[in-house]
């Protein structure tokens, strides 16, 4: 069975080129003789006889040019940071025998999204995103939010100046919750 279809699929392929070839060698001389149904038969009147119309020529020689728009689309991905490099951003404090403090300082407007490394879920509508110059940022959303939708990570749209951005970008969970960010704050391990 597939040998025929192997075989006939080239034919039909190639009806379309006999057909157009055939139509070509006796073009229509007006618009309304193109119209006007032919047949093999001499009609009535007793006019020339002239070979039946194709419809895929008809079909081809009708259609009109459309413009194509496309537009291009970039999502990111950013993934939780694997447990090695959430510890290795603390691996420059001194050790002691409790962990690390965090405090917010600085109100930070956008960060590169290639700068980012990792995200990390935190309380209630806080994010903790992982840079690659081993620096924290704390990450609110806005308040119907809630970070733990956010476990698997979240994809956000590349813009044209490749920031994320507050008040201007939305997160997407892998669940679906789409977020926009309300502040953004650099995390600064405190001492004592």
């Amino acid at each position: 069975m597939h040998s025929l279809f192997a075989f006939a699929a080239p034919v039909a392929l190639m009806l379309p080129l006999v057909a157009e070839a055939v139509d070509v060698a006796d073009p229509p001389a007006s618009a309304e003789e193109f119209a006007a149904p032919r047949s093999d038969a001499p009609d009535a009147g007793g006019g020339d006889a002239r070979p039946g119309i194709n419809p895929l020529v008809a079909l081809r020689q009708s259609s009109v040019a459309q413009q194509v728009r496309i537009d291009q689309r970039v999502v990111i991905r950013i993934a939780p940071a694997p447990p090695a490099a959430r510890q290795n951003l603390a691996a420059d404090l001194p050790p002691r025998a409790s962990a690390p403090r965090f405090e917010e300082r600085g109100k930070e407007k956008c960060v590169g999204l290639q700068g980012i490394a990792g995200v990390q879920t935190g309380s209630g509508n806080r994010l903790v995103l992982f840079l690659r110059d081993r620096k924290m940022l704390s990450v609110n959303l806005e308040k119907a939010c809630r970070a733990r939708d956010f476990y698997a990570g979240f994809y956000v749209e590349k813009n044209k100046d490749g920031q994320l951005c507050v008040s201007r970008d939305k997160l997407q969970s892998r669940t679906g919750a789409r977020c926009e960010i309300e502040t953004m704050r650099q995390l600064v391990a405190v001492r004592g």
